[in-house]
């Protein structure tokens, strides 16, 4: 899969223990518009995915995560490789660098909607699904401000992802 880019903060030793957390998140388009996570809580858009467990690939990842986070069931012959994002910064504990290689999949969905299996943090953030024109998913993203030092850069990455589409599609 070809890197859209890279964001590395360099905010860490070069010494310390890297852990690394690979994920595969979803491009749903729907019309002139985009499925997101959005959260109540904080105020921004994600793209439904996540982590990649040791034993599924990329692609049963992206299905499982989808489903979790935003209820949407993926046809899974619509999915195709879009680009990857990788990203590297000081990770949340002492002598530890996260490192996340996002691998970033167009999709199509079935119209039926499944319920939502959010683990702790997601229920906390109050991730919902919404289906928004591009133009506000960006303009949401680039207004977040948090004290958090980690999820600026989750969501700076999202929104240039946002920005990548919403040139393609023009």
């Amino acid at each position: 899969m070809r890197q859209l880019f890279e964001i590395d903060l360099k905010d860490y030793n070069e010494s310390d223990r890297v852990f690394r957390r690979p994920s595969a998140r979803a491009i749903i388009l729907k019309g002139d518009k985009i499925a997101l996570v959005y959260s109540k809580a904080e105020k921004y858009y994600k793209f439904p995915g996540g982590g990649i467990r040791n034993d599924e690939d990329r692609k049963e990842a992206l299905i499982r995560e989808v489903r979790e986070e935003v209820g949407m069931v993926v046809k899974p012959e619509t999915i195709e490789e879009f680009g990857s994002v990788l990203r590297r910064q000081k990770g949340k504990e002492d002598g530890v660098i996260f490192e996340q290689e996002n691998y970033y999949y167009f999709c199509e969905t079935e119209d039926e909607l499944v319920s939502q299996e959010l683990d702790e943090y997601e229920k906390d953030a109050e991730f919902v699904l919404r289906i928004v024109p591009l133009d506000e998913a960006i303009a949401t993203n680039e207004a977040y401000v948090s004290e958090d030092s980690f999820n600026p850069v989750m969501i700076k990455r999202e929104c240039r992802v946002l920005k990548m589409i919403a040139e393609r599609n023009k």
